[in-house]
């Protein structure tokens, strides 16, 4: 499917993108923080510690993986992400629901399980 070269690529690319995600979560927190309050302070805080959280993994995991299932849970756990935070941001600052939350959410239990079982097989 992919060359060892293709695959290394990608997963520099996942890596930028998890410390890009992390990058973006400070700033989302700091607004929550500045900027809101109430159920959306919570709201956003909860989707800034996600984003975090997933982009610290994204930056750590993605250099060292070596198997294509890796790439493909470490690109659940990005997609995972974008649509829980996502979902979450566009909930409360532009005051629509789109449902992606909970699919997201569910991605991203998906992708670290499959990640488990593609770290057992190494």
């Amino acid at each position: 499917m992919y060359t060892p070269d293709q695959l290394a690529r990608r997963l520099r690319v996942l890596a930028a993108s998890g410390a890009a995600l992390a990058a973006i979560s400070v700033a989302l927190a700091a607004y929550a923080a500045h900027a809101v309050a109430g159920p959306a302070q919570t709201s956003l805080y909860t989707a800034a510690i996600f984003a975090f959280g997933h982009g610290v993994a994204l930056a750590a995991l993605a250099p060292p993986a070596r198997l294509r299932i890796q790439f493909f849970t470490l690109s659940g756990l990005l997609l995972g992400t974008l649509l829980f935070s996502g979902g979450i941001v566009v909930r409360y600052l532009l005051d629509r629901s789109l449902g992606l939350a909970p699919f997201g959410g569910g991605l991203l239990i998906v992708s670290w399980l499959l990640y488990a079982v593609a770290s057992l097989r190494r």
